[in-house]
C-alpha cells in the first residue's frame, strides 16, 4: 500500500471533513449498490459504504491520485462496511462530456457545478441525487421537473416532512433560474438544508 497517498486522502479529509456518515446515511436508505461522483477530486469516503463507485474528475491532483487504485482499493478493503468486494471505476474527464457508463443508483454533487444536470442521464429511473446548493445544483433539481424532492439532510439525519418550505425567498420573490445558472451560486433561501435528495421520476 502506498502511504504516500492514503495520507494525502486522510490530510484532506481532515481539512474537508468526512462524509462517510452522509453517504451510508444515503446508501442504507436507498439501498444503493452502484453510484457516480462527478467532481469528486479525491474524496473516496463513498467506497466505504458503497460497494461499486464511479469516481469522475479532470483535476490533475484527483487523476494522480487515481493512478494508484490498488493502493486505493486496498484501505478501502480494509475499512469498508459492506462484504461484498470493491468495485472502483476513475474517468479522469469533464463530467460535462459524455459518460460512457452504466446506469446508477445514486449521484453525489457535492460542491462542483451542475452535477445533477449534467450526469442525470447516467441515473435510473428511480434514481437518487444527492446535491448541496453550494452552486445551485439543488435550485436547479428543484425546478427540473425530471426530479422531485423527497428529502432533506441535517446532521446526517434523513427529514421528509415540511419539505414545501425550502427553496422559498423572503417576500414570496420568484426564483430566477436563469440567474442560478448564471452567477452558479445557491439563493438565499428562508429554509435551507445541507443536503437534498431528490428523486429522478423520468
Amino acid at each position: 500500500m502506498n502511504k504516500k497517498v492514503i495520507k494525502e486522502y486522510q490530510d484532506y479529509i481532515n481539512k474537508i471533513g468526512n462524509r462517510k456518515e452522509l453517504y451510508r446515511t444515503v446508501a442504507d436508505e436507498y439501498d444503493i449498490k452502484i453510484a457516480i461522483y462527478p467532481g469528486s477530486h479525491i474524496d473516496i469516503a463513498p467506497s466505504m459504504v458503497i460497494p461499486k463507485v464511479i469516481y469522475i474528475d479532470n483535476f490533475k491532483g484527483a487523476i494522480k491520485f487515481f493512478k494508484h487504485l490498488d493502493s486505493i482499493k486496498e484501505y478501502i478493503e480494509e475499512n469498508k462496511e459492506y462484504s461484498a468486494p470493491v468495485e472502483i471505476k476513475f474517468l479522469g474527464q469533464d463530467y460535462n462530456q459524455p459518460l460512457d457508463i452504466e446506469k446508477v443508483d445514486l449521484i453525489i454533487s457535492q460542491y462542483a457545478g451542475f452535477v445533477g444536470q449534467a450526469a442525470k442521464d447516467s441515473l435510473k429511473i428511480s434514481g437518487i441525487l444527492l446535491c448541496n446548493d453550494s452552486h445551485g445544483d439543488a435550485s436547479l433539481a428543484k425546478h427540473d421537473q425530471d426530479y422531485k424532492l423527497i428529502a432533506v439532510i441535517e446532521n446526517d439525519k434523513i427529514k421528509k416532512d415540511n419539505l414545501e418550505e425550502y427553496f422559498k425567498l423572503a417576500n414570496g420573490k420568484p426564483v430566477d433560474i436563469k440567474q442560478v445558472k448564471e452567477k452558479m451560486k445557491g439563493l438565499k433561501y428562508e429554509k435551507m438544508a445541507g443536503n437534498y435528495l431528490f428523486r429522478k421520476l423520468k
